[in-house]
């Protein structure tokens, strides 16, 4: 037999951190995990983040004797950012990358290190990505618009998930997490929910697990920081949909929603934050299917959706994004973005015109079967124009 008809391609995972410490203070437990990385880290964040976290953060490392120094990575993780960042590793002589903040700060400590051939330490100051579990990074523009993406050898080498610090954080980070954590299910259940791979079959159920816990425990963690409703959801949000990605790899992937996304990260309005922006694309997304398939389910899902929005305070239309001024060229520009060539939009099981996701985007708390077109729907005033 020929041997080259029996050998299957190789299949590359970088499923999960090579360590995750979890718990009440876990911070200051973790000395010794550190120090087995790196004698001498660079904590990258957010200017607010890093003063926060380093009266918890230096005491730890000081315990280990290990001289660290800090660098911002600004307002985006982006390629001016990085430079500027890679010039703080050279000058600090760092042999260890300590990422804190949000998912642009954990983002650009990934790609820092990957970039610099360093191990990486990732501290979420929120729950609202799984950035700190991932083996991706998102680069953006100065102005904060989404430009490409980068997948990087590794998860994080190690993740450190403390629930005091992730307490800190504004409630809507959380209310955030979960639009982009249930995102998992709604995208990878359309892009990869007839594969016949194992582990990709396994990584779309566990979306399913996931959206099941958020529907269940969201409201009960959103009215009590600190309960054991509440650690459920930020495990789901930070660790669970990290998972996900890990099991599924490239071939379960984002679809509409977060081509959504960054679409809209090009408009010069930023008032929402990555979560929320997805979590409408979801709703986009449903609608596309209802609007152009005639589906049924995605309909019912959509309405299912807008009530549990509701309930947890996720947005549900564009004046929830703070775009209730849009005019018609900014959301045709937001749309052609999201329908660009290499967007994960074509992954749906059908094409896509312009204008019918424009009419989605405006109509995503339409009554169900509703067929009315970009015509009859607006916004305001502007989107007639």
């Amino acid at each position: 037999m020929n041997q080259a008809s029996t050998t299957s391609p190789i299949f590359t995972l970088s499923v999960a951190p090579a360590k995750v410490l979890r718990g009440d203070r876990t911070l200051e437990q973790a000395g010794n995990a550190i120090a087995s990385l790196g004698k001498r880290p660079l904590i990258v964040g957010g200017d607010r983040t890093i003063d926060a976290t380093l009266p918890r953060l230096q005491p730890v490392l000081e315990a280990q004797q290990l001289p660290s120094s800090t660098v911002s990575y600004g307002n985006d993780c982006s390629e001016a950012s990085l430079a500027t960042m890679r010039e703080a590793v050279k000058a600090h002589r760092a042999d260890l990358i300590i990422g804190v903040g949000g998912g642009k700060a954990l983002d650009a400590a990934k790609l820092l290190a990957y970039q610099c051939h360093l191990p990486v330490v990732t501290i979420p100051t929120s729950a609202a990505t799984c950035a700190a579990w991932t083996a991706l990074s998102n680069v953006y523009s100065e102005e904060g618009a989404f430009l490409y993406d980068v997948s990087l050898e590794n998860c994080p080498n190690l993740l450190l998930l403390d629930y005091d610090l992730i307490a800190t954080a504004p409630a809507h980070t959380l209310v955030a997490g979960i639009g982009d954590a249930i995102a998992k299910w709604y995208e990878a259940s359309v892009s990869s929910g007839n594969s016949e791979r194992t582990l990709i079959i396994s990584a779309v159920q566990q979306a399913r697990v996931l959206r099941d816990i958020l529907f269940q425990k969201s409201a009960a963690a959103l009215q009590s920081t600190g309960s054991p409703a509440w650690k459920e959801v930020v495990d789901a949000t930070v660790l669970l949909a990290g998972v996900i990605g890990g099991l599924g790899g490239a071939e379960c992937r984002t679809v509409a929603a977060h081509a959504v996304h960054n679409g809209l990260t090009h408009l010069p309005i930023h008032s929402s934050i990555h979560g929320e922006k997805v979590a409408y694309g979801i709703l986009v997304q449903l609608r596309l299917e209802e609007m152009v398939q005639g589906n049924q389910l995605a309909a019912t899902s959509r309405q299912q959706l807008l009530k549990f929005y509701t309930e947890i305070g996720l947005p549900q239309k564009l004046a929830d994004l703070g775009l209730e001024n849009i005019t018609l060229k900014e959301l045709e520009q937001a749309a052609e973005l999201a329908l660009a060539p290499k967007s994960d939009i074509h992954r749906l099981p059908f094409k896509v015109a312009l204008e019918q996701l424009m009419a989605a985007m405006v109509s995503t708390t339409a009554p169900t079967n509703s067929k009315d077109s970009l015509n009859h729907l607006c916004i305001n005033e502007e989107v007639k124009k």
